[in-house]
């Protein structure tokens, strides 16, 4: 469910707040300090995750969620008591949590995020962490090297199996520069010709549905590592951010020194974790909030941040809301803006 607009009333008991989203897949929200621009976002967070509970310790009368099919959720405070409801066609359904969770994926890019809690409790660097997570996830897909047959019929033609192999060969290329490869068993190769069907028309079709199966499951994660790898290395100087052979990362100078992602600079660590957060813990169509993405950016680099959310909204379908001070941010999209003021909307 994509979302046009929200409204919040009676935030802190002075703000009423106006938010539309853009259909081009980047809103900004600006405003004077204390207007409650990051505060707005995280109720939105809130409420779309289902924690009700802890949206009701903010201080407001009313929230309304408006989705493009004319659905309407509503959160009013009666009593002490938070009320949600979904209206659509006049009807108002309550929603409990799970209800709300389901509505639609949601990140929430905190600008706190150079640290991150871990499930024990513990507070740990966030670059550490999604370094490791990246390293397990890639040596994991790398564990499906070998290939499984699914179940299937044998009722296409040689032009169209010699077509569909071209196509799986060529996703396998791409994938393969993120080191995520199959094993072809011996004796057959890939792409194969009409001639090579002839001969073993059973083994190929074997192959070419369990290579199939293998890039449905893998072909995501291995647009992810590129592209994250990629959009990082785009913004680092006489360096690349590495990924060897056994998933490990690693910062390579062009004189060959070598550092671990936990010393990169203030800036470029802002870079990887708010690119990890977008690329691994963001589903596709999801609804996204950032605050403050300039936090340590450099000016030249805080422009380049617009172009490169909007790329990857594109590429996810994603609607992402940044909530910044930062004209350069904003650069030349004054008219993706929503201005927050003191008072009443």
């Amino acid at each position: 469910m994509k979302i046009k607009r929200i409204a919040v009333q009676g935030l802190f008991g002075r703000h009423d707040h106006v938010v539309n989203i853009f259909d081009n897949g980047l809103t900004y929200i600006h405003s004077p300090n204390g207007c409650g621009k990051s505060t707005l976002i995280r109720m939105v967070s809130m409420l779309l995750s289902g924690n009700v509970k802890d949206l009701a310790n903010i201080p407001f009368q009313r929230m309304d969620v408006f989705f493009e099919k004319g659905e309407n959720l509503i959160v009013v405070r009666a009593d002490n008591e938070m009320i949600v409801q979904m209206k659509r066609n006049e009807l108002e359904t309550e929603m409990s949590p799970a209800d709300l969770a389901s509505l639609t994926g949601s990140t929430f890019i905190i600008s706190e995020r150079t640290y991150v809690k871990r499930g024990d409790g513990h507070i740990v660097p966030a670059v550490e962490t999604y370094a490791h997570e990246l390293t397990a996830k890639i040596k994991e897909a790398r564990k499906h090297r070998t290939l499984s047959v699914p179940g299937y019929k044998d009722d296409m033609g040689d032009d169209k199996l010699i077509s569909w192999a071209k196509d799986l060969n060529a996703k396998l290329n791409f994938m393969r520069d993120a080191g995520i490869t199959v094993d072809i068993p011996a004796g057959l190769k890939f792409p194969p010709t009409r001639y090579d069907l002839s001969g073993s028309r059973k083994e190929y079709l074997d192959l070419i549905h369990g290579i199939s199966e293998f890039v449905k499951k893998e072909h995501y994660f291995a647009e992810s590592v590129i592209v994250f790898r990629d959009l990082v290395n785009s913004f680092l100087s006489d360096k690349d951010m590495v990924i060897d052979e056994k998933g490990q990362i690693s910062i390579v100078f062009a004189n060959g020194t070598t550092l671990p992602p936990k010393d990169m600079s203030s800036g470029e660590k802002q870079i990887f974790i708010m690119l990890f957060r977008l690329l691994f813990h963001t589903p596709p169509s999801s609804f996204v909030m950032i605050d403050e993405p300039e936090i340590s950016l450099h000016v030249s680099w805080q422009q380049r941040i617009g172009p490169m959310l909007k790329d990857i909204a594109r590429l996810r379908d994603l609607q992402i809301v940044a909530a910044t001070h930062s004209p350069q941010i904003v650069h030349d999209d004054w008219d993706l803006t929503n201005e927050l003021r003191a008072g009443s909307a």
